[in-house]
């Protein structure tokens, strides 16, 4: 089993109302460290923030359709997902 905690961050430590995108990113099961990006719908790069020692990461951000892109040594990845408003959007990105 690897480092990262399912579902990504602690979950208690969102804001609260905020429309959250997290989750992980693991290579061959384990966590990963490298950065995360955040591209809107039509692939604008948003923001980027690196992992945690345990492959974590998380944004807030505007509802809607959303690409966020998993940069880690000597690999990339990327996972759409859509996030509600006042939700919580989990994303695992396995490399």
């Amino acid at each position: 089993m690897c480092g990262a905690q399912p579902g990504g961050p602690d979950a208690a430590t969102i804001k609260p109302g905020e429309t959250t995108i997290q989750g992980y990113v693991t290579r061959d099961g384990e966590p990963v460290s490298g950065y995360v990006r955040l591209l809107d719908g039509t692939g604008e790069f948003t923001a980027e923030v690196p992992t945690s020692a345990t492959g974590q990461f998380r944004f807030y951000a505007a509802e809607g359709t959303w690409t966020v892109r998993a940069l880690v040594p000597g690999a990339t990845g990327d996972r759409t997902v859509v996030a509600q408003p006042g939700g919580v959007a989990e994303v695992a990105i396995a490399l």
